[in-house]
């Protein structure tokens, strides 16, 4: 057969083969093409994103999210960080049509050596396609419709537009989708800040985010950052000398983000649970909602501070339980090493707890070992543990809890700590800890709206997630007696009021007695009702709320905001509702306010992802009135109590801190109001004051009810919380008096009597009272008391 002939049926067979392989690829393209999804969805592009919680200021207290992604405008991404990836991606990008074919040909190559998909040759578009449209098998047949689908793209969306979608979508390691959430998360800097070098070590991270992850593998991290640079040199975007400098810049990888604010983990809880049961999980996690909290984060983090470090009190006052466990000698070598590995070598920052072996000690110091540093601890520090006695391996430890006032620690002791400081050496000095048993509360209102400030539910948040401050119904013991005192001033008491104290007995179903007492099992006879409640004694209340009706109580309880059930019955006066910390803060509030109740609010207002308002305590938020999908947070507040009686009973409540129970709060140096309340057996703490400005609960006690120990009263276990709280809290609030009404009366009175005096009488006080109810009788004029007549005063002679 000739030549000519030959090259004939040569050219007919490639031109069937390429007919043959067109009519492939059209029957292919549209088996496949009816069944792809339509990018025209794309121009709304609309990812999960994460939903923000907000303090006050404007801070980030919490992030919740299943993808964290922030999505940034294209305008906003830094022309370098668009070059870089680009550089490294896809050098064809601006120019193709979303297909680059000596790409694929070059990958075609490669996979059929390797003998099946090991290189994409996917353009930036292809990415997308794959990212947003399809699934991510590795298929021939998915690479088709990829390229299908990048084409398209092209024709629909601008490049900026496919940028757009590419830098917000991508994932680059470490829960960061999208370079935003990148940039925070390695650099702390929002993606408009970000150095060259910083851009090039970003753009290096698509291909195996893992493997190049600045965090667990920087010298990878860094060849890659390398790459990138030469890529970007290469295509003209920066000079060689630009791309030496950028490689040779120092960087600084931040620990990866944790947006949980520290010591606000019980306040942004309340507000999860909130969202996830007015919005649901999907909008939650998903949708990107911006939700504004009134939490103030300095007073939010002094509250956790107080409740630590006054519960880590309380626990060294009841003594050293000893170590966490003793390891044989063989076994100390182990656990060290296993610290190293888990450590690192850069010492632990300050205050931060750790296990700690003993090896020994002197008369000054016990020696230990922290992974491979050495460390001491000072029995002077440590002598709330009593005498410590370092003894060998093999003898019986023994703390000092149950008495004894000596603490025995074998050698190989394993010792809760807290480091103190690191030393020049590299020493670490420690203090001895252990883990409080009883748990406390703390919450802060704003009483002139309502506005919960701060809020602590516990030690802490990581080993329990019950919030105390909200949902433990604790026994109040006098802490309730303020109600009840103002519920009196209604009804026709004054603060110059005489009540005898002196014993009661009540007959009970089935012939018991209840004899109740004071809680220093004396009685003062003739007591003024200012005094009863400076004192917090217990029989001149019972006898208040008899004379004026537990139900009238009760009901008063109820407007000022207690919601909890109430005893129809006298030990209502000894505080045998239970109720949450919350809701006395609420009832306080109201004193605080002249008056008027506030419904106690967290969140201020939430946006959604577009930024349109849904809820809000602002009306003024809605100019066009609530709509659709919106909603007003919270009712007006509400007069519930005159301003007459709600400064009767702040005055009377800050002779409570001048001279009776909570005379700790002094320190404050400025006008406070405020309450102590322990209940039987020592169970339960309290302590409820107050400025004009800020109302506080402190509440100490034990998740399973048992006694906080021999005189750990209000004013001892609880009070310091609140003290130390308010220290923080009050910085900058300027000492205020509270309001005096107009129309109030100051009279000189006798407090033994309660009678009018002259002023210059010898135990002359100057008494408030309500318009009209001063007395008008003189203690000169009154006839003297004989001892006979301390069993029948009545109190209306003495009015």
């Amino acid at each position: 057969m000739s030549a000519t002939r030959i090259l004939k049926y040569l050219s007919l067979l490639a031109l069937l083969a390429v007919l043959g392989g067109a009519a492939v690829l059209g029957g292919a393209y549209y088996y496949v093409a009816g069944d792809l999804p339509r990018v025209d969805s794309l121009a709304d592009y609309r990812p999960p994103i994460i939903t923000r919680v907000l303090a006050e200021d404007g801070t980030v207290i919490a992030e919740y999210s299943r993808e964290r992604r922030i999505v940034v405008p294209v305008e906003r991404l830094p022309q370098q960080l668009v070059n870089a990836f680009v550089a490294a991606e896809d050098a064809q990008f601006f120019s193709h049509p979303g297909i680059d074919f000596w790409s694929i040909l070059r990958a075609a190559i490669r996979n059929v050596q390797a003998g099946g998909i090991v290189q994409g040759g996917s353009t930036i578009t292809q990415q997308v396609a794959k990212s947003m449209l399809l699934t991510p098998e590795r298929k021939f047949s998915r690479k088709f419709k990829e390229a299908i689908l990048a084409y398209r793209m092209e024709q629909k969306l601008s490049k900026e537009g496919i940028l757009y979608l590419y830098l917000n979508q991508i994932y680059l390691g470490h829960a960061a989708y999208g370079v935003q959430a990148a940039a925070e998360n390695y650099f702390n800097k929002d993606v408009q800040d970000l150095s060259l070098a910083e851009c090039a070590m970003l753009a290096g991270l698509p291909q195996a985010p893992s493997r190049y992850s600045p965090y667990s593998n920087f010298e990878r991290a860094k060849e890659r950052q390398r790459y990138v640079l030469n890529r970007m040199a290469e295509e003209g975007y920066i000079s060689a000398d630009e791309a030496r400098a950028a490689f040779a810049e120092e960087l600084t990888i931040h620990p990866r983000l944790n947006r949980h604010i520290a010591g606000a983990a019980y306040f942004t809880e309340q507000v999860r649970r909130y969202l996830e049961q007015n919005y649901g999980e999907e909008l939650l996690y998903s949708g990107g909602l911006e939700v504004h909290t009134s939490m103030n984060l300095a007073m939010q983090q002094a509250a956790q501070a107080a409740v630590r470090d006054n519960l880590r009190e309380h626990d060294r006052r009841r003594g050293y339980r000893g170590p966490l466990r003793v390891l044989a000698p063989g076994a100390i070598e182990a656990f060290l090493a296993g610290q190293r590995d888990a450590l690192g070598s850069q010492p632990p920052a300050p205050d931060t707890v750790l296990e700690a072996v003993l090896t020994g000690g002197d008369e000054r110091n016990l020696r230990l070992k922290v992974g491979g540093w050495q460390a001491s601890l000072s029995r002077n520090e440590a002598r709330w543990a009593g005498t410590i006695e370092v003894v060998a391996a093999d003898r019986e430890p023994r703390g000092n809890a149950e008495g004894g006032g000596r603490t025995r620690l074998p050698l190989g002791s394993v010792l809760q700590t807290r480091l103190s400081k690191v030393n020049a050496d590299g020493s670490l000095v420690l203090s001895l800890e252990q883990e409080p048993l009883a748990q406390g509360a703390l919450v802060a209102v704003d009483p002139r709206n309502g506005l919960v400030r701060a809020m602590v539910g516990g030690y802490d948040f990581s080993t329990s997630q019950f919030n105390r401050a909200t949902q433990a119904r604790r026994l109040p013991g006098s802490a309730i007696k303020p109600l009840i005192y103002a519920a009196a001033l209604d009804r026709g008491y004054t603060p110059a009021s005489i009540i005898l104290d002196s014993p009661l007995i009540y007959r009970q179903a089935g012939g018991t007695e209840w004899r109740p007492k004071n809680y220093d099992d004396k009685f003062n006879g003739p007591t003024s009702f200012r005094d009863a409640l400076a004192q917090s004694r217990n029989i001149p209340t019972i006898k208040i709320l008899e004379d004026i009706g537990v139900g009238y109580a009760a009901n008063y309880a109820r407007k000022l905001g207690i919601e909890s059930p109430l005893p129809r019955d006298l030990t209502l006066a000894l505080g045998s509702a239970a109720m949450t910390p919350m809701e006395l803060t609420t009832a306080y509030s109201v004193f605080a306010s002249g008056g008027v109740r506030h419904t106690p609010t967290y969140i201020l207002r939430i946006k959604d992802r577009d930024g349109r308002i849904l809820e809000s305590i602002d009306p003024a938020d809605f100019p066009a009135g609530v709509g659709p999908g919106q909603r007003l947070l919270r009712p007006a507040p509400e007069r519930v109590i005159s301003p007459t009686t709600a400064y009767l009973i702040n005055n009377l409540m800050e002779s409570v801190v001048q001279d009776g129970t909570g005379q700790r709060a002094k320190v404050l140096n400025r006008p406070v109001a405020g309450k102590t309340g322990t209940t039987n057996e020592l169970k339960d703490a309290w302590f409820i004051g107050y400025v004009p400005q800020l109302v506080a609960a402190s509440w100490v006690g034990h998740d399973q009810e048992r006694t906080l120990g021999r005189q750990e009263t209000g004013a001892r276990a609880a009070l310091p919380a609140w003290i130390s709280f308010m220290q923080e809290a009050l910085k900058e609030l300027p000492a205020e008096h509270f309001a005096v009404p107009d129309n109030l009366e100051f009279r000189p009175i006798d407090p033994r009597n309660g009678l009018l005096t002259t002023e210059d009488a010898d135990h002359m006080i100057i008494e408030a009272f309500a318009p009209g109810s001063a007395p008008t009788r003189y203690a000169m004029d009154q006839p003297q008391l004989r001892a006979q007549d301390f069993f029948r005063l009545d109190l209306e002679e003495l009015r």
